[in-house]
């Protein structure tokens, strides 16, 4: 059934402030978002995660020492907060759940999906499956006329590819919107790519790959289409199989995907924030998982490394983190604590604090898709959570 002809339960919508139901048109704006994010299977189609479960579900553990960190309670609801876990060596140390949501409860991750992907292609490039100093069009003879194919997988990884598409989510002219379309979450218009995999081949190039950092989406989803074919499998089986089955996840993950059968791999996996914690902590602790080898060290260590911060002096996201860089689909703040994160539009995070081993996950429903404020007011509230659980 259409998400349009669908109805959120009224108690439900009263409750969130919803005064109608949600549909492809309205579910990313605000407050209605507060819902829909934590159910995006019953807004588009999505295909299944699969888990290899290896521990009991728990109940929130409550703040903890994070509780010590000044008006945290009010920090966290005046940014939008669903969900905030902390975890410290292994062990959650402080949680919080928006009334409504719970330890058991998936949500939407946006962006923070891209950095998933990342490890994902590490995994195929450990294996030899995939060259990163290899173009596009090897791979994927079908991207050959496009911005991609003379792209080489290492310009995919760090955003260097060079792609005609505005990243402007607010712009109903914009790529990313046409993208939307093309995956299915928003209406579609006439003229349309069919899916995804139509759409990416559409995109032109805007100068030559490798001069500077661009964010596009569209990339991400060209990785998640390499992993394709160089497994002979679905992109969803494929993350399920070289990931989230072997984090010992205490529930399935789910990610939306187009008429095409494409995962929307750039911001469409859904998931508890317990679970994406342990995608966290596989990074913190070298690539392994419940004591195997999920991705190498060596690639891990390139991740948190980060890249050439020259390579992002354009960048809006400089206003926050001047000294940022972008390597292998995860954020270097370019600090001196090696922080790193993945995030997604609308406040969704995992942040990595390598100097006292601490991984946050926060999900949340901000109003705006992207603001600088925003990103100001949540790094101080990891920065203090951090400090708090490391005394």
């Amino acid at each position: 059934m259409r998400a349009e002809l669908r109805t959120v339960p009224r108690v439900q919508r009263k409750a969130l402030g919803i005064e109608d139901p949600p549909t492809l048109r309205t579910w990313q704006e605000p407050v209605i978002n507060r819902w829909a994010f934590r159910h995006l299977d019953e807004i588009v189609p999505t295909a299944t995660i699969s888990h290899v479960p290896l521990s009991e579900r728990r109940v929130s553990v409550g703040l903890g020492a994070a509780a010590a960190v000044p008006e945290l309670r009010a920090r966290l609801e005046a940014t939008f907060t669903d969900a905030f876990v902390v975890e410290r060596g292994g062990e959650v140390v402080a949680e919080h759940y928006a009334p409504g949501f719970g330890p058991e409860d998936r949500h939407l991750l946006m962006s923070v999906s891209k950095s998933l992907c990342g490890i994902v292609i590490g995994t195929l490039i450990d294996e030899g499956l995939l060259d990163t100093g290899a173009r596009t069009d090897r791979y994927l003879p079908e991207l050959g006329e496009s911005a991609f194919g003379d792209a080489t997988v290492r310009q995919l990884l760090d955003m260097t590819a060079a792609v005609d598409y505005s990243e402007e989510y607010t712009d109903p002219d914009s790529e990313v919107q046409t993208h939307d379309r093309a995956a299915g979450w928003r209406p579609r218009r006439a003229g349309d790519p069919a899916d995804v995999y139509e759409f990416l081949t559409t995109l032109g190039r805007s100068r030559p790959h490798g001069e500077r950092f661009q964010y596009c989406s569209a990339v991400t989803d060209v990785l998640a289409w390499l992993a394709e074919r160089v497994t002979d499998e679905r992109y969803a089986d494929v993350l399920s199989e070289r990931l989230w089955s072997r984090l010992g996840c205490e529930r399935e993950a789910r990610i939306g995907v187009d008429l095409g059968g494409f995962s929307f791999a750039n911001g469409g996996v859904a998931c508890t924030a317990r679970d994406l914690v342990r995608v966290g902590r596989l990074m913190l602790d070298g690539g392994t998982a419940l004591g195997e080898r999920v991705v190498s060290e060596a690639w891990v260590a390139e991740t948190l490394a980060g890249a050439d911060p020259a390579l992002s002096a354009e960048a809006r996201k400089r206003e926050v983190f001047p000294n940022f860089s972008y390597r292998n689909q995860w954020w270097s703040v370019g600090d001196e604590r090696g922080s790193v994160h993945a995030v997604g539009i609308h406040g969704q995070y995992i942040w990595l604090d390598p100097a006292t081993d601490t991984v946050i996950v926060k999900f949340s429903s901000e109003p705006l898709p992207v603001s600088a404020d925003s990103s100001r007011a949540n790094a101080r509230i990891f920065a203090d959570v951090i400090a708090a659980v490391a005394r």
